[in-house]
């Protein structure tokens, strides 16, 4: 996998497609480029499809400083890679954290984004009881990886899992080496940042482009959320996807590569979504 050095930072990426038009996918929290593994094949036919690992994930840099680890800074550094990328447009579409890093980054950069597909993210922290809850999980985690490492926390996470995960040996051994990937540092100091960020809501009316929200019908912490961006930006659309949860694009592939594949064609043949 290819590597620039941006901010300062090495960061890796994956870049296939050819000539097409391009499509810049921003993973989530302990994530990376892989977690759209089952996405790139639907898209690289028609598009040129970069995706890379953030800061602190995949085999990008791993800084070690709280600060290294704010999304805005996140958001330069993708912004970054488009540049040394020669990209002039693209379609940016964002996971999770990666979504809250596309909000930051077309708010900043509005003539970089020809359209914006947020997936299963929020404009803010989220306040909900589910959310909340989860919120005090996360930072049970932090503590665990605090005390005692990465490889604690996914245990923690596999315990919690829903029980035919733990029974696919081949899911779990691939889903721990990824999520090792991540380091300590962008664990503790991302889960900080995301608890702590700004809300952007307010800024929402100003994307101009064709805008699409995808939630898992599952992930009850985001439907709200989702709901009130699409609501937000100007004419923004709204994907249910039924039968997923926090991870559609890997979940339920063949509908997420539909919704997304038709909605990116409509936009690219010039039709009003």
């Amino acid at each position: 996998m290819p590597h620039v050095t941006v901010n300062g930072n090495e960061m890796h990426y994956r870049d296939t497609g050819g000539d097409g038009f391009p499509v810049v996918l921003a993973h989530g929290f302990t994530g990376n480029a892989r977690n759209w593994a089952l996405t790139v094949p639907a898209l690289r036919e028609q598009f040129r499809v970069v995706s890379p690992d953030h800061r602190g994930h995949g085999h990008s840099h791993k800084p070690l400083r709280q600060e290294d680890y704010e999304l805005e800074r996140m958001a330069e550094d993708l912004y970054g890679l488009i540049q040394v990328l020669g990209i002039e447009e693209c379609y940016l579409a964002g996971h999770s954290m990666g979504g809250i890093v596309s909000q930051l980054l077309i708010l900043e950069h509005p003539e970089l984004v020809r359209a914006l597909v947020l997936v299963d993210t929020a404009a803010e922290v989220p306040q909900t009881l589910r959310a909340k809850e989860r919120y005090e999980e996360r930072q049970r985690l932090v503590r665990i990886a605090e005390e005692h490492g990465m490889g604690a926390v996914f245990d923690e996470q596999l315990k919690a899992a829903d029980p035919r995960i733990r029974e696919n040996t081949v899911f779990v051994e691939t889903w721990r080496e990824q999520f090792l990937l991540t380091s300590r540092e962008a664990y503790i100091y991302g889960a900080h940042g995301m608890a702590s960020r700004r809300s952007v809501v307010g800024r929402l009316g100003e994307i101009r482009v064709p805008a699409l929200v995808i939630c898992g019908q599952n992930d009850e912490p985001f439907l709200q959320p989702s709901r009130d961006i699409a609501a937000a930006i100007p004419g923004g659309e709204l994907t249910i996807i039924a039968g997923a949860g926090h991870t559609p694009q890997i979940e339920t592939p063949a509908e997420f590569n539909r919704v997304l594949c038709g909605w990116l064609e409509k936009v690219q043949a010039g039709v009003k979504v």
